[in-house]
């Protein structure tokens, strides 16, 4: 099971937590995978709302900081790597009678860190 998001910038996170439970529906299971199979993007769980986005995105592009790295000699988006591998593209998340068992302010989160771009995510119910 899969879906897209269309991001509108060059580092953006965007709640996809709807569409998981949307795809996982109906579907038994004791966790839930979600993947973005992208080198340049991410999966993380956090709160969500206008002020968090945009103190997450801001951190983002603070943490790994512009430095002359040799792939960007190629096209220009090593900072992007370095962050997607640290955050890493994917999670896995305990489902509990067909939903997703996540805490109060916890959201499925994508990170766009090479937008603006049209991401594929992967959904998979396990066990």
């Amino acid at each position: 099971m899969d879906f897209t998001v269309e991001t509108g910038k060059r580092i953006e996170v965007v709640d996809i937590t709807e569409e998981v439970r949307e795809k996982i529906k109906g579907k038994k299971g004791k966790a839930c995978l979600i993947f973005a199979p992208h080198a340049t993007a991410a999966i993380t769980i956090g709160e969500y709302e206008l002020n968090i986005k945009e103190d997450y995105e801001k951190a983002y592009e603070e943490i790994v900081p512009k430095l002359n790295y040799r792939h960007n000699a190629i096209d220009n988006n090593a900072e992007a790597h370095i962050l997607s591998a640290l955050i890493k593209p994917s999670l896995v998340v305990p489902m509990e009678d067909g939903n997703l068992v996540l805490g109060t302010w916890q959201s499925i989160l994508l990170i766009d860190l090479d937008g603006p771009r049209k991401r594929r995510i992967v959904v998979e119910v396990l066990g």
